[in-house]
C-alpha cells in the first residue's frame, strides 16, 4: 500500500525528458507536494528552504536544513543530500543550493518558482538572482503529469474513500441537536481512525502534513452557515431543522478523497426538499458529462444549462469540482474556463451546490475516477434524502 520506487524513478524520467527537450541543465522545484510525487519525501514546509534537484540525466538531489538531513537520506529518493545549518544563520541556505546545482552539472534551469516562496517569514534571494538567468517554468508539465493518475495511485485513492466512508458513518450517528460540531467531529475522527490503524496500522502511513488519519465533520456549515461553501468550525450546536454540510476523508501515503454530504435534522421541509433534489439531479448531470476525450468546460456547461432551465443562478457560487491527489485541490477543473481534455486516469470531486442565504446550503462530494467507458465512483456513502435525514 504505497508508491514503489520503480514508480517515481519513471516519473522523475519524464521530468528528466521534459527538461532534455527544453535544452536544460536539470529543475529545482519547490513546492511539497511536488516533491513528494516525484521522490517519496513527505515534509512540513516552513522558513527553512527546501528543493528537488534533477538533472537531465535523471540524477536527483535534495536540499535541506540540517534538522531534515537523516529524515531526507533516509526517505527521499535522491543520490545527493546537501544541507546548511539553520536559516537565518552566518550563510544563507542558498549557498548551498548554489553548491549542490554546481556538483549536479546544473546551469540552464527549469523551476516551478523563481526561488524559495517567501513564507513564514523566509527571505531570501531568487534563482534568478543565484543562477544568473531566468529558469525556464515547468510547473504546468509537473501539473499535466500529476493530473493523470496510475493504477497505484487510484488504489490509494480508493483506500482513502474506504475510511472516509467509515469517518463520514460515525459522524452522522453521533450528530443529535443540542450536541456541538466539535465534540461529534472529534468523536468520529477518533474512533474512525483508531479502527484504520488497528487494520491497516503497519503499513499505513499518513504523509501529509494536516491530516493524521481518518476525519469528518461539519466546518461550520450548518443552518444557514451551510450556505457558506468554505465557512470554518464555530463549534455551533446542533438544532431540529438545521441542514448541515460535512466533509470527510483519510489521508492514505499522501493520498486524499473527498466525500461530502447534505443531511437535515428532523423531517425535511417542502423548501428543503426541493434544494436537495435539485442539488442531486445537478451532481446526476455531471456523472454523466465527465466521460474520456470530453472537455472539463462541457461538464460544467451541462451543469450550467440546468442552473438556467430551472431559475437557480440566484443559489449558484462555483465550479462542478477539480482534481484531487497529493493535494485536496489539484487541476484540471471542471469549470467553463478550463478546456483540458478530460483522460482517463483523472480523479475528479463531483460538487455543484446550491446556497440559499436564508436556511442553508445544498452540496455532495463524490470522489469519481475516469475510465475508458465512464467513471468508476470511488466514494460510495448514500445520496438519498432519506438516508441522509436525522432523527430530531
Amino acid at each position: 500500500m504505497r508508491i514503489q520506487e520503480a514508480e517515481y524513478r519513471q516519473r522523475t524520467e519524464k521530468l528528466a525528458g521534459h527538461v532534455r527537450e527544453l535544452g536544460l541543465d536539470g529543475a529545482v522545484l519547490f513546492d511539497p507536494a511536488y516533491v513528494l510525487y516525484y521522490v517519496g519525501f513527505a515534509f512540513v514546509p516552513t522558513e527553512r528552504p527546501m528543493a528537488f534537484v534533477l538533472n537531465a540525466d535523471g540524477e536527483g538531489g535534495m536540499l535541506v536544513p540540517r534538522l531534515e538531513r537523516e529524515h531526507a537520506q533516509a526517505n527521499a529518493l535522491v543520490q545527493h543530500v546537501a544541507d546548511y545549518p539553520e536559516y537565518p544563520g552566518e550563510k544563507h541556505p542558498t549557498e548551498s543550493l548554489r553548491a549542490l546545482l554546481g556538483e549536479m552539472g546544473l546551469g540552464r534551469l527549469g523551476a516551478d518558482h523563481d526561488g524559495y516562496p517567501w513564507i513564514l517569514g523566509y527571505r531570501g534571494p531568487s534563482l534568478t538572482e543565484l543562477a544568473g538567468a531566468t529558469p525556464v517554468k515547468v510547473t504546468a508539465f509537473v501539473e499535466d503529469q500529476m493530473a493523470v493518475k496510475s493504477e497505484a495511485e487510484i488504489a490509494l485513492i480508493r483506500e482513502s474513500a474506504k475510511w472516509g466512508n467509515l469517518a463520514h458513518m460515525l459522524l452522522q450517528r453521533y450528530t443529535r441537536p443540542g450536541l456541538t460540531e466539535v465534540e461529534v467531529s472529534q468523536r468520529a475522527t477518533n474512533e474512525a481512525t483508531l479502527a484504520m490503524l488497528d487494520a491497516i496500522g503497519p503499513i499505513y502511513r499518513a504523509q501529509n502534513p494536516f491530516f493524521e488519519g481518518a476525519s469528518a465533520g461539519y466546518r461550520g456549515q450548518i443552518g444557514r452557515n451551510a450556505a457558506i461553501p468554505h465557512s470554518l468550525t464555530a463549534n455551533i450546536a446542533f438544532r431540529n431543522g438545521d441542514v448541515l454540510v460535512t466533509g470527510a476523508s483519510a489521508p492514505v501515503w499522501g493520498y486524499l478523497s473527498e466525500l461530502e454530504r447534505t443531511m437535515v435534522i428532523g423531517e425535511p421541509t417542502a423548501e428543503q426538499r426541493v434544494m436537495f433534489d435539485h442539488m442531486v439531479a445537478l451532481q446526476d448531470i455531471a456523472f454523466e458529462a465527465i466521460k474520456a476525450g470530453a472537455r472539463c468546460s462541457d461538464v460544467d456547461h451541462a451543469v450550467r444549462a440546468y442552473y438556467e432551465e430551472h431559475a437557480l443562478w440566484d443559489y449558484w457560487k462555483h465550479h462542478v469540482g477539480h482534481c484531487i491527489g497529493l493535494r485536496y485541490h489539484e487541476g484540471p477543473f471542471l469549470d467553463v474556463g478550463d478546456d483540458t481534455e478530460i483522460k482517463p486516469g483523472m480523479v475528479f470531486t463531483v460538487e455543484p451546490g446550491l446556497y440559499a442565504a436564508s436556511f442553508g446550503g445544498f452540496r455532495h462530494s463524490d470522489t469519481v475516477a475516469v475510465t475508458d467507458d465512464g467513471i468508476e465512483f470511488l466514494t460510495y456513502y448514500p445520496r438519498d434524502l432519506e438516508s441522509l435525514t436525522l432523527p430530531a
